[in-house]
């Protein structure tokens, strides 16, 4: 078999790379070593650069139609008591444009929304439950079965997750940063009317609420490394208490849980590989770096690495600059910003890891004082959307720190999307030339 471009891993990256390759009539090959649905979590929250993403694509409305809108984030800091003792607000609203909202859809419905999408370009070739197992000089190596086969392509871009085959081929290493916490997460029904995600903390707990469409809603429950055994010998009402304790609103409907198998456990890591290309391979996604699941960051990472490879790729055929070295305007691109998502989520983590009551005061304050501080707030939430990239400053330290007063001024609209990614910004190599 021969291609243009093979991927290793059919993904929410692997796939919308394949797609956007697809659409510009690049010869594509995807093998996806997984016959059956994944077993285990996988990201479900889409920030606003992914939907920029998607609309581009052409299939922003069908995700729309399935997914839960998420417009604000209720941050709720509890009394050991469990009384209220602070709320502040993260409104995706103070992003102005087309997209300002987050939203929530099933991982596997979105994955058969792009899949769906690229079968309808006859250059598009998905081999479902299809191994790579490496390398030869210029082919992709592959197993379905008992089955053995190549793949010759001029391109070999790897979307496989951690355990990258791609990334090994390369001889590039990842080192892990662990934490001092695990997550419980499960998904079960909702109140119609709970729409808005929420995130609940006392000094020592910790959970996230992020609804789904078909009156469901994701979870996430921080516990100590090592308690997840203990926990699962309790019987399943020890969960639920967990759970209502800290966020009254799913009383009556966490019960419809009934057996812990059900109840997954997820272990955060970080990780950032020191490259993204090698010769004629790239790697995108978690093959390239892991982030902490605290903004649910890992997929929308990797769309925006397929986005931006994709735009590449397929530049570099239509202008017949196929050279591998064109690939380094991806890292180029990529690396900082994947940097920046990286070391924002790990201070978040931070916040959360430490079961002390001054962390938690210190927590309550800035996050108070985020809200408070319109500039600060939009920092935040450009920051996380992923539609651009305002680092904080001294000032912002102060303000935070309650050295400084809040800024009570806020940015006009069109100063705000001055801070925006533009296409220059996304793909250079248009304006600047590839070899």
């Amino acid at each position: 078999m021969k291609t243009d471009v093979f991927i290793g891993g059919g993904g929410i990256g692997g796939l919308t790379l394949a797609l956007k390759l697809a659409q510009r009539g690049t010869q594509v090959i995807l093998a996806e070593r997984m016959a059956v649905k994944a077993p285990t979590y996988k990201g479900e929250l889409l920030q606003p650069k992914s939907m920029q993403i998607f609309d581009e694509l052409g299939i922003y409305e069908q995700i729309c139609d399935r997914s839960n809108e998420i417009k604000v984030l209720d941050m709720l800091e509890l009394s050991s008591s469990l009384q209220v003792k602070d709320q502040s607000f993260m409104d995706y609203n103070v992003l102005p444009g087309k997209y300002n909202a987050a939203y929530m859809m099933h991982h596997e419905e979105l994955k058969a929304v792009i899949l769906n999408a690229a079968c309808k370009y006859n250059n598009f070739h998905y081999l479902k439950g299809t191994a790579c197992k490496g390398y030869g000089d210029k082919t992709a190596i592959l197993q379905k079965g008992t089955e053995k086969f190549e793949v010759e392509a001029k391109f070999f871009f790897g979307a496989e997750g951690r355990s990258s085959v791609t990334r090994k081929a390369m001889e590039v290493e990842v080192k892990q940063t662990t934490y001092n916490h695990h997550f419980l997460t499960v998904t079960f029904p909702r109140a119609k009317d709970f729409t808005d995600g929420k995130i609940i903390s006392t000094y020592n707990r910790f959970l996230g609420l992020f609804p789904l469409p078909d009156d469901q809603v994701r979870s996430v429950y921080l516990i100590p490394p090592g308690d997840y055994k203990q926990l699962k010998e309790k019987p399943i009402s020890h969960f639920h208490k967990l759970y209502t304790d800290l966020a009254p609103v799913v009383d009556g409907y966490v019960q419809q849980l009934s057996d812990w198998k059900k109840i997954q456990l997820m272990i955060p890591v970080m990780y950032h590989a020191n490259s993204y290309v090698k010769g004629n391979k790239a790697i995108i996604g978690d093959a390239c770096h892991a982030v902490h699941p605290m903004a649910g960051e890992g997929m929308n990472m990797a769309i925006q690495d397929a986005d931006i490879l994709g735009e590449l790729t397929a530049d570099m055929f239509e202008q017949k600059k196929i050279h591998p070295s064109n690939l380094k305007w991806y890292e180029h691109v990529r690396y900082k910003r994947a940097d920046h998502v990286i070391q924002l989520s790990h201070l978040a983590a931070l916040a959360y890891s430490f079961p002390f009551k001054p962390v938690s005061y210190i927590r309550q304050r800035t996050f108070e004082r985020m809200e408070e501080d319109p500039i600060l707030h939009f920092k935040q939430m450009l920051n996380v959307s992923g539609l651009g990239m305002w680092k904080e400053n001294v000032r912002d330290r102060f303000i935070q720190g309650g050295i400084m007063p809040v800024r009570m001024k806020d940015l006009p609209k069109d100063r705000k999307e001055l801070k925006y990614y533009t296409p220059e910004d996304d793909y250079p190599w248009k304006t600047e030339g590839l070899i």
